[in-house]
């Protein structure tokens, strides 16, 4: 059989294209690299988390990681340290598993580069399209996917065609008072930050039920607004949709006239099986997207599918930033209220989102995840480096998890491009399967850690007037794992991107691309938001012109 559509992947920048596009009649095929799980399968269970149920074992398939270490650049396999690039192999993808923070960019995020310069040693471009093109999907995102929130005014609210969000907020710990009352001696502005979790009910999804354990966690109520939960259910209802899971694609076959013809992929025993399509869309997560292209050689593409300009894996984006913890007692908030279980604190800091001098970030402000197991087991340690056992042990862990509660500041950056934060792949470093592995090369921008340093000092100021105790700062230009973005930029120009402004390869016509790989920048907030709203711009731009690309 050949399908009309075959998409590689099925989180947030693969839910939008199966969503629309089995809705619109064509035949669409989804290779997913993991299996089919439902809100039935889905436990608030850590040694599940932890035990790579959703993901790889890094013993198996790996990255290798290269760092700037002593005037050299070193390579490690991530089995030696445990730091994976996996985010969730299962249906639906990472999104099972984000805590949905899901702020828009802003206008001038779609534009530094004419806005604040470009900084040496950085490759930072405007973007082929601008805020008022991508708007509509934000606000459609907003309503499909499901995002509660309300929307507040503060110096760079971003233009809405929508007054609000149709689904009012989660409800929130009495923490959030002490933020109000802090930012605003500081006057400082805290705004209620949106999720994608839903409030009330959604078609077959029940709204948020506060477990008390939703970031890491997959959702057993349907309310976190996966790919899985908000689209794709939908989507199989068209009978246009088939799904193959535990289908590990590792090549993307091109014919005589440079279009792809099928994909190869391994199915859970190792067998080797061929799906043929008219168009493909890649949205296996960045890293995994470069290495996807850069693995499928052959005589059209000796350096890997739409690489003849040798452009894809280049400018990988992460977010740097860092966290700043503090924490609260009875001093602060009566117990009852601070231990209230499942109440959000969602408070944003945005006030340094732009300066006149630099483009800056944002703060989102939560309490430490659950993850008992792992609360606990950092508490062994004295300040010295000794081993804490017995009674001092028992004693920490049982102040710790009934008398005080750990609040966190996370910065987000702009991440700034560079030649050394790439994507490639190395022969002699192979999966169990005996594909080449995707090599990360974490090259940061000083420039990164010095706005990080900057709004640090603002966020500890917060703590300071809250009157939290342990102030504590961990402030790094090192990427987060599970923010992937890059690699495949989308531009105006086939010389320097891999993709035109509507994610289609310039020199593939009937590829697309619609995960994070398309950003030449991030902004300073999450990406899931965009890559979902973009997603949804690419499926209207196939919709309209499917006949026209697979000419």
């Amino acid at each position: 059989m050949i399908y009309d559509i075959c998409v590689i992947g099925s989180g947030a920048g693969a839910g939008p294209i199966i969503y629309e596009l089995s809705k619109a009649g064509l035949k669409v095929c989804v290779l997913e690299k993991g299996d089919i799980y439902d809100e039935k399968d889905f436990s608030k269970d850590e040694l599940v988390v932890r035990r790579s149920i959703y993901t790889p074992n890094l013993k198996d398939e790996y990255h290798t990681i290269e760092e700037f270490i002593d005037d050299s650049w070193h390579k490690f396999p991530t089995y030696e340290t445990g730091w994976s690039f996996w985010n969730g192999t299962l249906l639906g993808g990472s999104s099972n598993f984000m805590s949905g923070y899901f702020h828009r960019l802003k206008p001038n995020d779609f534009k530094l580069a004419s806005t604040y310069g470009v900084p040496k040693d950085s490759n930072i471009v405007d973007w082929p399209i601008n805020y008022d093109e991508l708007e509509p999907y934000y606000t459609k995102v907003e309503e499909l996917v499901g995002v509660s929130g309300v929307v507040e005014e503060y110096e760079f609210l971003e233009p809405r065609s929508t007054k609000d969000f149709i689904y009012p907020p989660l409800k929130e710990n009495k923490i959030v008072d002490l933020i109000d009352k802090a930012c605003k001696e500081l006057n400082y502005t805290s705004i209620k930050t949106s999720r994608a979790i839903i409030t009330k009910q959604k078609d077959g999804r029940n709204p948020c039920y506060y477990s008390n354990y939703c970031g890491s966690y997959a959702c057993s109520s349907g309310a976190k607004g996966s790919s899985r939960a908000s689209l794709i259910k939908d989507a199989l209802t068209t009978n246009n949709l088939q799904i193959i899971a535990n289908a590990n694609v590792i090549k993307l076959n091109t014919d005589k006239n440079k279009k792809i013809k099928s994909a190869t992929y391994l199915t859970k025993s190792g067998t080797k099986k061929d799906v043929f399509a008219k168009l493909f869309v890649i949205a296996a997560q960045a890293v995994e997207t470069s290495r996807l292209l850069l693995n499928s050689k052959d005589e059209n593409f000796v350096n890997g599918v739409a690489n003849n300009s040798g452009n894809v894996g280049k400018n990988f984006l992460s977010t740097s930033g860092g966290i700043i913890s503090a924490t609260f007692d009875e001093s602060h908030l009566a117990l009852e209220d601070l231990h209230a279980s499942g109440l959000f604190v969602n408070r944003s800091i945005m006030d340094w989102y732009y300066t006149n001098e630099f483009k800056g970030g944002c703060i989102d402000i939560l309490f430490e995840h659950q993850n008992p197991i792992r609360r606990a087991s950092s508490l062994r340690w004295k300040d010295n480096g000794d081993l804490k056992i017995g009674e001092e042990l028992q004693n920490s862990i049982f102040e710790t998890f009934t008398k005080t509660r750990t609040l966190n500041m996370e910065i987000f950056l702009d991440w700034t491009p560079n030649d050394n934060s790439f994507i490639s792949v190395d022969e002699k470093y192979k999966d169990k399967y005996g594909i080449p592995v995707a090599n990360i090369r974490i090259g940061t921008h000083k420039r990164d850690l010095e706005i990080a340093n900057f709004i640090e000092k603002k966020a500890i100021k917060v703590f300071e007037k809250m009157g939290g105790k342990n102030i504590v700062s961990d402030i790094s230009p090192l990427p987060s794992a599970n923010l992937q973005a890059g690699g495949c930029r989308f531009g105006d120009n086939p010389n320097t991107s891999v993709l035109n402004k509507y994610c289609q390869a310039h020199e593939v016509s009937n590829l697309f691309v619609s995960d994070g790989s398309f950003m030449p920048t991030g902004g300073s907030v999450p990406y899931t938001f965009t890559i979902y709203a973009n997603s949804f711009r690419i499926a209207d731009y196939i919709k309209n012109n499917y006949n026209k690309i697979i000419a």
